[in-house]
């Protein structure tokens, strides 16, 4: 961790302005205590054995495999089973595990009975995902629970997410959910539960890449939010729907389908230029483009183009001639900044060719993610402390009550 008492008093008060104008005094930071950057930039928080991400390298991993290896050459039931229980399968275990997660993804239809009313503009993915984990997965403090116990749940939770979302999204489109084919691979599976058609087995395989990928990256707000509330000891189903929630914010978890809004905005590559300087002019984001910890190129983008160049056509051609165009025009804009194509701009080409439905991009990426969170979860639950920060007070200076020694007579 980074100490920033730099030339801080460690006693007393210091008086700033409050935003309404009014005198603020804030307490001097006692020598004992560490002040975070904003919004935690940098600052290490917790020891993991999951992986991590170089940024300045443009690498990232998998406990100790380089993730992009994993996501060429493994499958998804693999790359779990490695983030989940600490190990690549051999053949049989992975046979093992493979059929553990498909029996988690059959839950019991009658939990679209109760959701189903509440489904579409009442009820969204986030929400509706929320409201069914909290029906179907078992709640019992994490403190409560044996390690095998914490682990089964936790498994059986990640299962039931591409069921969930798959058949609330059908709901909503006017169709009935459809029954888990255990036969099939989970990415497959998840196309099948949202699509109604089986895959051929190279678009199962284009979104398997893109699910290995993103099932594990960094301390993201909803991993951090997972360790946070296992800290305290609750159950299961609390800390994945904290997940989910942290999660739905557009700032973290809805970039791919904006991507497609992009596309949709610019039309010809040739009007790339004038649509994203106009965007910059505003101050607006420019989605599929930059990372907050990436200063090398998102090696999840440079497979996922790949990817997406293996299944061809015109989108995947204007995808790459606008990228290029972006690019150059965004190191001109901001010569000093390192900016970068992100995971979320060829994820919306690859999902979007999969057949995967623009609304669906996020319960996809949540598909995947949940299996980082079931393994962030069991390594804090099993070597856990309360994750308890303190607040630095910088409003006015507050009034003290009046003592009974300060109010008799005489004294």
């Amino acid at each position: 961790m980074t100490n920033n008492r730099t030339d801080r008093p460690t006693t007393g008060t210091a008086t700033t302005t409050t935003t309404a104008g009014t005198p603020a005094t804030t307490t001097a930071t006692p020598a004992d205590e560490l002040i975070a950057p904003p919004g935690l930039k940098g600052l290490v928080v917790a020891d993991t054995t999951i992986g991590s991400v170089r940024g300045a390298e443009g690498f990232f991993h998998y406990r100790d495999h380089d993730a992009i290896e994993i996501a060429r050459h493994q499958t998804f039931e693999g790359a779990a089973r490695l983030l989940i229980d600490g190990s690549l399968p051999d053949g049989a275990e992975e046979s093992l595990f493979r059929a553990e997660l498909a029996r988690a993804r059959m839950i019991e239809p009658r939990i679209f009975d109760v959701l189903g009313p509440y489904v579409g503009a009442e009820l969204s993915p986030s929400a509706g995902l929320r409201a069914a984990l909290s029906l179907i997965v078992d709640d019992t403090p994490t403190i409560d629970l044996s390690p095998t116990e914490r682990r089964n749940i936790a498994l059986g939770a990640a299962g039931a997410v591409p069921t969930i979302l798959a058949g609330l999204h059908r709901l909503a489109a006017g169709a009935a959910p459809l029954d888990p084919d255990p036969g099939l691979g989970h990415a497959a599976d998840f196309i099948r539960l949202t699509t109604g058609a089986t895959p051929s087995p190279r678009t199962a395989r284009a979104v398997e890449t893109y699910l290995l990928l993103t099932a594990d990256h960094g301390f993201n707000a909803s991993t951090f939010t997972t360790r946070v509330v296992t800290s305290t000891g609750a159950g299961i189903s609390s800390v994945l729907c904290a997940a989910v929630g942290a999660l739905s914010g557009p700032l973290h978890g809805g970039a791919p389908s904006r991507v497609l809004d992009m596309f949709d905005a610019i039309g010809e590559p040739s009007n790339t230029e004038r649509w994203a300087e106009t965007q910059l002019e505003a101050n607006n984001k420019l989605m599929g483009f930059g990372h907050a910890v990436y200063r090398a190129d998102d090696p999840r983008s440079l497979l996922l183009r790949e990817v997406a160049q293996g299944l061809g056509g015109e989108l995947v051609d204007r995808a790459v001639e606008i990228e290029d165009r972006m690019l150059r025009l965004l190191g001109r804009w901001k010569p000093d900044a390192t900016i970068v194509t992100n995971v979320e701009y060829y994820a919306a080409v690859v999902l979007h060719l999969a057949g995967i439905p623009q609304e669906m991009f996020t319960p996809a990426f949540t598909t995947s993610r949940v299996v980082g969170w079931v393994a962030h979860l069991l390594e804090q639950a099993a070597n856990n402390k309360i994750m308890r920060p303190k607040a630095r007070y910088v409003g006015p200076e507050p009034r003290r009550s009046a003592t009974v020694s300060d109010l008799e007579v005489g004294v």
